[in-house]
């Protein structure tokens, strides 16, 4: 059914690349969710309000809430599409994260609402009306909702869209709550024992654990989260395919929402090879990260001194000195700068998040390194940071 759905409802709806296309499918899932999620509204309230269940209400007004949610994922999705302008020149697309934490953030309330409600009910219990048609509601909500989280969890990842993700992960822990609720109308009616205001408050707390997780995982992405790191193995792979680039490094990604992905990356090149050849091999890579990826990449031609001794003395011992110290990825953009009076040996040295050593540590190290060659020889190091993975 979830592929008929699409089929009819999305045209070229294999092409998930197509802005287009994702806001076709993000209109489709929040259409669906608007209508599910009232109809259980409604049949929820009303059997909650005949029956007398807190619990039974409460998760109806989650279904109420979970509504409004996909109005929000619509409302999201039609921001994100909006094209580039003067003020936002990298596009629109941060606004499905935004909508997805605004989502979790409901979910949070809606907890905390049901949390207080149940609580009322624990202080001042009364006896549930039962009937099989309560039964027959609360089964057909657990199975719509299935069908809700598998949708939604497939379609999200099928165009790699958090907010999605997080719609289909809250009608999940709908199925868990509603299945409580359906629990406490069954204790209730055959064992005699009221907890339906306990149940309601464990829902409760579900939900807001459940909310709480939500707004972390939406909103990392808002913050600057370090890149997939398949998408950074591909990266390099395809930088380091031509057998004239010599190696890579400073790989930087900034990520402006589904789509909107873009990178920079240093390309070492032979220093005495052509630099109309190497400037061609750059916009290569390029136009392949463009086609293959879908990113925006930009290349820096890094020179590499190939035939000096002193330069390959210093890359291997650097090399070296990297792999004996904790803490620090690798050593790059090495040259050497001869003067009267002494030798500048000039490199990059990328840190790891958490590395023990200061930079003064790290430096007096390699210097320690470099000085044993020859006192004449001074260690200058441009020290960066590690933005990937």
């Amino acid at each position: 059914m979830n592929e008929l759905l699409c089929k009819w409802f999305v045209k070229d709806h294999e092409n998930t690349e197509d802005p287009a296309v994702r806001e076709s499918y993000g209109k489709l899932a929040g259409v669906v969710g608007i209508i599910s999620n009232l109809i259980l509204c409604a049949a929820k309230i009303l059997i909650g309000i005949v029956s007398g269940s807190i619990a039974i209400i409460g998760d109806g007004i989650n279904n109420l809430a979970d509504a409004s949610s996909s109005v929000i994922t619509l409302v999201g999705f039609k921001l994100a599409s909006m094209p580039e302008d003067k003020e936002h020149p990298y596009g629109h697309a941060r606004y499905e994260y935004i909508t997805g934490m605004i989502v979790s953030i409901l979910i949070v309330l809606v907890g905390v609402e049901l949390g207080q409600s149940s609580i009322d009910k624990v202080m001042h219990p009364q006896p549930l009306d039962f009937s099989w048609t309560i039964v027959l509601v609360l089964v057909l909500s657990i199975a719509i909702k299935i069908w809700q989280a598998l949708f939604n969890i497939k379609v999200g990842n099928k165009i790699d869209s958090m907010t999605l993700i997080a719609t289909g992960a809250d009608s999940r822990n709908d199925v868990i709550s509603t299945t409580v609720v359906l629990i406490s109308v069954l204790v209730g009616e055959f064992a005699g024992i009221a907890i339906d205001g306990y149940m309601g408050c464990l829902v409760a707390l579900f939900i807001i654990w459940s909310g709480i997780s939500l707004v972390r995982e939406t909103i990392s992405p808002l913050l600057g989260e370090a890149p997939d790191d398949e998408l950074v193995s591909e990266i390099r792979r395809l930088a380091l395919a031509p057998d004239a680039i010599l190696g890579v490094h400073d790989l930087v990604v900034h990520n402006y929402g589904p789509g909107k992905v873009f990178a920079s990356i240093h390309i070492e090149v032979d220093a005495d090879g052509d630099l109309m050849e190497s400037h061609d091999l750059a916009d290569d890579i390029e136009k392949q990260a463009a086609d293959r990826l879908n990113i925006m990449l930009t290349c820096h031609l890094d020179p590499i001194k190939l035939n000096d001794p002193l330069v390959n003395q210093m890359m291997a011992l650097t090399a070296k000195t990297v792999g004996e110290t904790e803490g620090i990825t690798n050593a790059h953009d090495l040259r050497v700068v001869p003067g009267v009076t002494h030798t500048n040996i000039i490199f990059d040295v990328v840190i790891e998040p958490g590395c023990k050593y200061s930079e003064e540590e790290l430096h007096a190290i390699f210097e320690k390194k470099v000085k044993a060659c020859d006192e004449k020889y001074c260690v200058v190091i441009n020290f960066d940071k590690s933005y990937v993975n």
